[in-house]
């Protein structure tokens, strides 16, 4: 089952949100573990018009044109699309843009502060159809030029790295020739300043792994969790441990005692 089936809604070695007393419940020692730290972090989002985009290379879609690999697309770049070409759709491959020509230049009137620039290469797949509605599928890319302020930690021996995460979606396209597209296109940005660290923090120790729950198998799971017979209305104890609130007012807490501590004929629902 999952760390958040309602299986394990009452376990305490399971991540799970916690509110007032529990957040110190259960804590037992300090970990040291070993992360990737966010120093700083800004996010930019543009759309570029008339972007042109040259295909690195391309291939005819196999199948239904899921899941293509590099592989597939090195086999097929033989074959040559029949004109004209048409447009379908874009979008990002990886959430992971390539830096080039970074430069930080650190601001003498904002000493935590340093220029960034740099050109941010965002890997696209093209969808494209050709004249006897063959399926085409290019990569390409798309660069976006940066220049922001962000906060740069001090010099230490372990050094700091500038990361850039990026997704980007077509808004539309055209062929222009030459296995180029002139795209508009909607690009997202986020650069971070990172270093790997090795940072103490308060534990409440191991997870407990929970075995997987077969999806097959949940279907009844809801309908076996119910009680084999009906319980009655007015069973104090079994209304006190499920919080049952009732028509007639507000089950009472403090007494106890039915609702508000009125008889059982007091209507009660879950």
């Amino acid at each position: 089952m999952s760390f958040y089936s309602y299986k394990n809604a009452n376990s305490t070695r399971c991540p799970c949100n916690v509110s007032g007393n529990e957040v110190l419940s259960g804590l037992n020692e300090k970990v040291c573990i070993q992360v990737q730290r966010v120093y700083d972090s800004c996010l930019q989002q543009e759309q570029l018009e008339e972007q042109r985009v040259t295909l690195v290379s391309y291939g005819l879609v196999p199948g239904c044109g899921c899941g293509v690999t590099n592989d597939q697309l090195a086999e097929s770049t033989n074959t040559q699309p029949n004109m004209p070409i048409t447009f379908e759709s874009c979008r990002s491959t990886t959430t992971e843009g390539t830096i080039r020509n970074l430069s930080v230049e650190r601001l003498c009137d904002r000493p935590c502060f340093a220029r960034v620039r740099g050109q941010i290469d965002v890997p696209i797949d093209i969808l494209f159809t050709d004249a006897t509605c063959r399926e085409y599928i290019g990569r390409g890319v798309v660069t976006v030029d940066k220049d922001v302020l962000l906060s740069i930690p001090d010099e230490s021996i372990v050094p700091y790295t500038i990361e850039a995460m990026v997704s980007a979606i077509c808004v539309s396209g055209t062929y222009v020739g030459n296995n180029v597209f002139e795209l508009e296109i909607c690009v997202t940005v986020v650069l971070k300043v990172l270093a790997k660290v090795e940072i103490l923090v308060p534990s409440y120790g191991f997870c407990e792994v929970p075995p997987c729950e077969e999806f097959a198998d949940s279907v009844c799971d809801e309908f076996f969790s119910l009680p084999l017979f009906p319980q009655a209305l007015c069973d104090e104890d079994s209304l006190r441990a499920r919080n049952v609130s009732c028509s007639c007012g507000t089950y009472s807490s403090t007494t106890g005692l039915g609702c508000n501590g009125s008889t059982c004929g007091c209507g009660c629902s879950r």
